[in-house]
């Protein structure tokens, strides 16, 4: 395994939320460089089984050679259907770590750095037909703003999408430099690493699709946990953290909990962490991916 891919961020962490029984079933939906899954394998007796998911094909070059370890390449919001052409019903736990590997960044032609000039491609899954140059050269203005707002929460959408549509006009946005130029003059002096990190995480939101993958994922595996099975998800930013809460405090992504007749609570998880797990001060010194990260647990009814 390429032990530069991806360092696992809350390692031990997450290992303790999952409960791990040696001889129960589990899917890591986000394999990445495969340290998550590596460890719970450790943790597996004989008849355990362990089901990864990973849509990029960077990815299945870290397959582990375990008969009771099997990689899907398919996006988790697929999980429930996958499980199922594998006789897999139902599951003892399930765990997303929900960052952009360290790879996917470090690898400058994927686009996904603001580090380094590239094409715009932003794409975790390589065969999809999306990409940030096709967002950027194509959505009408006011999709722009919307993104822009919603996704990477700039305080200016308004008028970057306003930049943006003129200066496409002109020529079209091919290059990670070309729209660091195009945007220069809407981002606020001394400010700029982060207002690029935000512009950057709403393209590849949108790209990706990201929010609707992991509202249609989370519904799913509250669906295929067994009773008393642990759901754990690490998340990056506020959106993704935002759907994780309310979905497992309230069975939903907004709005407020439904009640049967009797004023019982109906959802399918209960919170097992009140509140969000983040990692230790000397982790976030060896790993500034951790800094951001927020670890939520809950167990199935």
């Amino acid at each position: 395994m390429n032990k530069a891919y991806h360092v696992p961020v809350m390692l031990r962490e997450c290992m303790d939320a999952l409960a791990i029984k040696p001889e129960g079933t589990y899917v890591d939906v986000t394999f990445g460089g495969g340290g998550h899954s590596k460890e719970i394998l450790k943790q597996l007796g004989e008849r355990g089984r362990l089901y990864a998911f990973d849509q990029d094909p960077d990815a299945l070059r870290n397959a582990m050679d375990d008969e009771r370890f099997v990689l899907i390449h398919h996006n988790f919001r697929f999980l429930k259907n996958n499980l199922r052409l594998y006789g897999v019903a139902t599951v003892d736990g399930i765990l997303a770590d929900l960052g952009v590997s360290s790879h996917q960044f470090d690898d400058a032609q994927r686009g996904f750095s603001t580090r380094f000039d590239a094409e715009l491609d932003m794409r975790m899954d390589q065969t999809g037909h999306l990409d940030a140059k096709q967002v950027l050269n194509t959505y009408p203005e006011a999709e722009l703003h919307r993104i822009f707002g919603m996704y990477g929460e700039l305080h200016n959408a308004r008028t970057l999408a306003n930049i943006i549509v003129a200066a496409r006009l002109r020529q079209p946005i091919h290059t990670v430099d070309e729209l660091k130029a195009i945007v220069r003059k809407a981002v606020p002096r001394g400010k700029e690493h982060k207002y690029h990190a935000q512009l950057f995480q709403a393209l590849r939101i949108e790209v990706n699709g990201e929010l609707e993958a992991l509202q249609e994922f989370l519904q799913q595996a509250a669906a295929v946990l067994k009773p008393s099975g642990r759901l754990v998800v690490m998340s990056y930013h506020s959106l993704e953290d935002r759907l994780v809460k309310n979905f497992m405090a309230k069975g939903k992504f907004r709005g407020e909990i439904e009640k049967d007749f009797y004023g019982n609570e109906i959802k399918p998880l209960n919170v097992i962490s009140r509140k969000a797990i983040t990692a230790t001060e000397a982790e976030v010194a060896n790993n500034s991916r951790a800094r951001s990260a927020k670890l939520r647990v809950a167990e199935k009814v």
